[in-house]
């Protein structure tokens, strides 16, 4: 029965007021005694936001010396001082501070930019040596392939020429082969050289027997 009742007060609460009203009305705040609440900072069950000088500092700001605080105690010590100015220098530099490292900034910027304009010079500078030593690589690889190749169609055609029949140059017998190849080709280059080395020396002593040699001077009586 009571939940019509509120519903009809409710209705007419509505119609009466120009405003809508809330149904909650909190408590009054309740009034402070008069003084300046300060509990004792050796009290454990003071809270750690009520004690320490950030607190003290509060209470000498809002009541001045009726707080009993002494102001002479809120300075800072030297080294808190000392933090507290490297710390404003840090965060919070000068004017001038502030230009030195914007030019500090810029030079450091055009050394990188010098720096990088005279790799690209140099560089370029080598560009043409450069191709051309790439393409004399290229060109010998290619001529190196070319003699391999043929080395391998020479030594194949050998093979045949010795075994009379077809080999495969993939095989176990035909690598063995190579190698025996090989070393009968190095003796034959070594005494190809040797007698070049040997004809080379008798024509450069057969030269030199043709060329008079100087007679000594003939000594004169005194």
């Amino acid at each position: 029965m009571a939940l019509p009742i509120q519903r009809c007060c409710s209705g007419l609460r509505a119609l009466t007021l120009p405003w809508p009203a809330a149904g909650y009305h909190a408590r009054p705040r309740p009034w402070r005694a008069a003084g300046i609440y300060k509990p004792d900072p050796n009290d454990p069950e003071t809270k750690p936001w009520h004690k320490g000088p950030a607190y003290e500092a509060k209470l000498y700001g809002r009541y001045g010396a009726a707080s009993g605080v002494k102001p002479e105690q809120l300075w800072p010590s030297p080294v808190e001082l000392r933090a507290a100015e490297e710390e404003e220098r840090e965060w919070q530099p000068s004017l001038r501070e502030m230009q030195q490292r914007l030019e500090a900034a810029d030079r450091e910027l055009e050394r990188a930019r010098r720096e990088r304009e005279q790799l690209i010079a140099a560089n370029m500078a080598k560009m043409p040596k450069m191709v051309e030593d790439w393409r004399k690589a290229k060109k010998e690889a290619r001529q190196k392939e070319r003699d391999e190749k043929a080395r391998k169609n020479r030594l194949l055609t050998l093979a045949r020429e010795k075994f009379g029949m077809q080999i495969d140059f993939r095989s176990v017998k035909f690598q063995e082969m190579v190698k025996d190849l090989e070393k009968e080709e190095k003796k034959k280059m070594k005494a190809i050289k040797k007698r070049q080395r040997e004809e080379e020396r008798a024509a450069m002593a057969e030269l030199l027997k043709g060329i008079p040699t100087a007679a000594p001077p003939s000594e004169t009586p005194a």
